[in-house]
């Protein structure tokens, strides 16, 4: 359906429309239908291409994909019994929490992109890879195999998302610092407009 809109069969049409015309004053004899073809082909074939807008998502899609993304792998890792240390379970809660509640507010999340991409970067890459780096090792191994005087998986596992929550942590303070001005701002206006009224 796009193509029938597009100019390159725009063109095909014109260039078929003259061969048909072409026909009717008897030039191509036999051969018109190969003749109308051609034309048809050599229009499609010069008109200029489609121009390629590239629309970025919505903020309120991207955090409704981010939000679903969160939610599949929480529910993955509790799915998983024991596969994960309880530790590392309720640091993913924890993390996952903060998270969605950024989410949850996507128009005010848009108007600081910076802090958008620091909470897809987040929910989307980092949370993810965390816990599919730890998952591709088998139990026995992640708990107990230390590589030289490096940490286990386990404990590396744990330091990944104890770092992950202490940024996510301060990203949120930082979007709700906002909040925070907007109230003491509304309780300054009310104890002022308190005081007119007294007057």
């Amino acid at each position: 359906m796009r193509y029938l809109a597009s100019t390159k069969n725009i063109a095909g049409c014109v260039g078929g429309l003259l061969g048909l015309g072409l026909h009717f004053v008897d030039v191509g004899g036999a051969y018109w239908l190969g003749v109308v073809a051609a034309l048809y082909a050599a229009g499609a074939l010069a008109a200029p291409p489609e121009k390629v807008r590239l629309v970025p998502p919505q903020p309120a899609e991207e955090a409704e994909a981010l939000l679903r993304g969160l939610d599949a792998l929480v529910a993955r890792v509790r799915g998983l019994g024991n596969r994960m240390p309880a530790e590392a379970v309720e640091r993913l809660d924890r993390i996952a929490e903060v998270l969605c509640g950024l989410l949850a507010r996507p128009a005010e999340l848009s108007a600081y992109p910076d802090t958008l991409h620091a909470v897809a970067r987040i929910a989307g890459a980092d949370l993810p890879l965390t816990v599919q780096a730890f998952l591709n090792m088998p139990w026995w191994y992640a708990v107990t195999r230390r590589v030289a005087s490096e940490p286990s998986a386990t404990e590396q596992l744990l330091t990944q998302l104890d770092l992950l929550e202490q940024e996510s942590r301060r990203i949120a303070e930082e979007f709700y610092d906002a909040d925070s001005r907007r109230q003491s701002d509304h309780t300054r206006y009310l104890r002022d407009r308190a005081r007119r009224d007294e007057k």
